[in-house]
């Protein structure tokens, strides 16, 4: 659900697609519900060029599709308002070898016919400076591991060289079509395989292979959980060359016989620190070492952040002569990011987000939380006062997942509420003002978080609510501040220091791989789809207390009470940054478990906090509540009159021991700076939207405040 109603005349009540409706809409039946899972468009079904052995042109191109080709291109806005003079000095390095000469545009890359015209397509005018290093690098045939800004054109970093020097080899590469007769013992077998760790991002790629893979033989495919397998391998037995998935899924297919990967020739690892960490290492290197692949294949790996931990372990996939390239410093963020850290006390968190979205001109807006409960009722909380609102999170089916993403892309609800699951490679265009509402204990997720925005050379906003439970992350991100040139406020004036020197810029020449490094991968069992016990959870439709549940962003999940994503997390004594219960060390640091600590401190849950004076009780279920609560927890029944302090959050808990500092006042910000869109005319925005969409409130002269009931048009 998005959130319990308020009253029994007004709230949202459950859908099957993941966007708000009114509480008196027509009640859903399971048939209708099971009806709309089979007839849903899903993102792995989208439109892609169909190449049937048509002639080709002198340039080796197919016939065009015009129907296609708008739907690909038409609202493409890649490089329209780009200012390339920002990329002039971001340093540039490329480490252990001798990389060929950079290019300085795409015709220096001696791209096939097919590729200059998708890049022409797809409006690339120049390359970043990723993809000025990366593509010839990558044609010259080296493994890569590359670390570049949020923003900065990963995907055509790898698409653009790999898929262009395919063009030219795919009769005699790829796996021949099957017969009529043939299609259900059919195996897939792509040429070119893209491993990401979450639903959206493998998605979002799919759309990229379908754009550059336009008149082209080759044929795309995106496999993922938590929707219908069905239609998965309905596409699959179509044939497959370019292949991007999720890697429970994947482990799925290869083991029901309708993947090989004995002709991969690019292995891709897109997110690859989040790849390579705990969570997903395993099941990564079984795909890799015992699945069958090509041993002659490439290996290309890329992130935004690389731990230095993460870095030596990923030495386990590539050549001993790969190449490191380094777009400006590793783990460093973009500087056209204007990042505000404002002090805001716990409680006062929703109204001052409340003054902040009412203050700045409405925009598309990607608000961050921690926790999936906290991202339900924080969307109703704006839904109620008629803020065009939608959330997304792992708990929500996968159909209600791609509508919250397809109303957001859309305008028709430009304020997005997420967890950690839509933090990493998420390419939403004009997304202009990210707002960390809970932030996160990692300086990694935050500079994830804060990359949503200004993309691709654009400028944009990032807000981040501070208090002292934010304590653990005030020495990273000062310095973080510190090196983009962005103010700091006087509560962390504090934490300033002349050492720049950042863990990521040290040697990692002696620094050991992680000590789950190598584990042998044990499938457990799986009871139904994306249940509790399945290693398929990281993509399913359930939650999970293993490796594969979205507890592993460190977003607390269900039962991540610290925001550790574990029951008995622990804080590394050295850096201060959260690690699962069940690691021996830390992975960022190394730094080895304090005893007693996580997995030491005798499992289960933690015990519960004793009752405070100010806790107070509900009225409707019975449950304690804290007192900086204005609603009940379990049930939402509003708060009776209960007085008391801020309950959890009083300013006891002040660990600084410094005078904590008033909140600060937002609802005069100030005019922007940032350019990254134009504010959502209307908020109607236009687009297809498989979402049902309830009948919406008008705001009156800019976003929130009902003024009276509006039509289906829009907002």
């Amino acid at each position: 659900m998005f959130g319990e109603p308020a009253s029994e005349s007004f709230g949202k009540s459950t859908t099957f697609t993941g966007i708000p409706a009114f509480s008196d809409a027509p009640v859903v039946s399971e048939e209708q519900q099971r009806a709309a899972y089979r007839d849903y468009q899903w993102a792995s079904n989208r439109a892609r060029y169909e190449y049937n052995g048509n002639a080709v042109d002198e340039n080796g191109m197919a016939p065009r599709n015009e129907e296609l080709e708008k739907e690909l291109f038409e609202n493409n806005e890649q490089q329209g308002s780009i200012d390339f003079s920002k990329y002039e000095k971001i340093p540039v390095k490329v480490e252990r070898g001798t990389a060929p000469p950079p290019i300085r545009n795409f015709d220096e890359a001696h791209l096939h016919p097919v590729m200059k015209e998708n890049i022409r397509l797809a409006r690339y005018t120049n390359p970043t400076p990723v993809q000025t290093y990366s593509i010839p690098i990558v044609t010259s045939g080296k493994d890569l591991m590359a670390c570049a800004q949020t923003g900065s054109g990963k995907t055509a970093a790898f698409l653009v060289p790999t898929l262009s020097a395919l063009f030219g080899k795919a009769k005699e590469l790829a796996k021949p079509r099957p017969a009529p007769y043939e299609t259900r013992s059919y195996k897939a077998e792509p040429l070119v395989l893209i491993v990401a760790p979450t639903r959206e991002l493998c998605s979002q790629i799919f759309d990229e292979c379908r754009k550059f893979t336009y008149r082209s033989s080759l044929r795309p495919c995106a496999v993922y959980g938590g929707t219908d397998t069905f239609s998965q391998i309905r596409q699959l037995e179509r044939g497959c060359d370019i292949l991007a998935a999720t890697p429970g899924r994947l482990m799925d297919f290869i083991d029901r016989g309708k993947i090989g990967l004995a002709r991969v020739k690019y292995l891709i690892i897109d997110e690859a620190d989040r790849m390579l960490d705990m969570g997903f290492e395993a099941i990564v290197r079984a795909i890799v070492q015992k699945k069958g692949m090509n041993p002659e294949h490439q290996t290309l790996l890329y992130s935004a952040t690389f731990p230095r931990a993460i870095r030596a372990l990923a030495r386990d996939f590539l050549r001993a002569d790969y190449l490191f390239l380094k777009v400006g410093r590793v783990g460093g963020t973009s500087t056209s990011i204007t990042q505000r850290v404002i002090y805001v006390s716990e409680d006062q968190k929703r109204e001052t987000l409340r003054n902040l979205l009412n203050g700045l001109p409405p925009s598309r807006t990607l608000i961050f939380v921690e926790t999936k409960r906290s991202a339900d009722s924080l969307d109703q909380f704006l839904y109620e006062r008629s803020f065009p609102s939608t959330s997304i999170h792992g708990d929500r089916t996968q159909m209600e997942r791609e509508d919250a993403l397809l109303a957001f892309k859309s305008g028709k609800c430009p304020l997005l509420v997420a967890t950690a699951v839509a933090a990493r490679g998420i390419d939403i265009p004009n997304v202009m003002h990210v707002v960390n509402y809970d932030i996160p204990d990692d300086i990694d997720e935050y500079i994830h978080r804060i990359g949503r925005t200004a993309r691709v050379g654009k400028s944009g906003l990032a807000t981040s609510f501070y208090n002292e439970r934010s304590e653990n992350l005030a020495p990273d991100l000062t310095k973080l501040l510190k090196e983009c040139q962005q103010e700091i406020p006087d509560f962390l004036q504090s934490y300033v220091t002349d050492d720049m020197t950042f863990d990521e810029d040290l040697d990692d020449a002696q620094v050991k791989a992680p000590t789950y490094a190598g584990q042998e991968y044990v499938p457990m069992e799986r009871n139904t789809p994306g249940a509790s016990q399945g290693f398929n959870n990281a993509n399913g439709t359930g939650t999970s207390d293993g490796a594969w549940a979205e507890n592993s962003y460190g977003n607390g999940g269900t039962h991540g009470s610290s925001g550790s994503g574990a029951r008995d997390g622990w804080n590394c004594p050295a850096c201060s940054v959260s690690n699962y219960a069940r690691r021996t060390e830390c992975f960022k640091c190394n730094e080895s478990r304090p005893e007693g600590a996580g997995g030491e401190s005798g499992g289960g849950s933690r015990p519960p906090r004793a009752r405070r004076d100010d806790d107070w009780d509900c009225s409707g279920c019975g449950a304690v509540n804290f007192a900086s609560r204005n609603e009940c927890f379990k049930c939402q029944t509003p708060k009776q009159g209960a007085d008391g302090g801020f309950g959890e959050y009083s300013s006891n808990y002040n660990h600084g021991n410094y005078d904590q500092p008033p909140d600060t006042d937002v609802s005069n910000f100030g005019s922007t700076n940032w350019d990254s869109s134009s504010p959502v005319a209307g908020w109607g925005g236009s687009g297809d939207n498989n979402a049902v969409v309830a009948t919406p409130v008008a705001p009156s002269s800019e976003w929130g405040e009902p003024a009276a009931h509006a039509s289906n048009s829009g907002w």
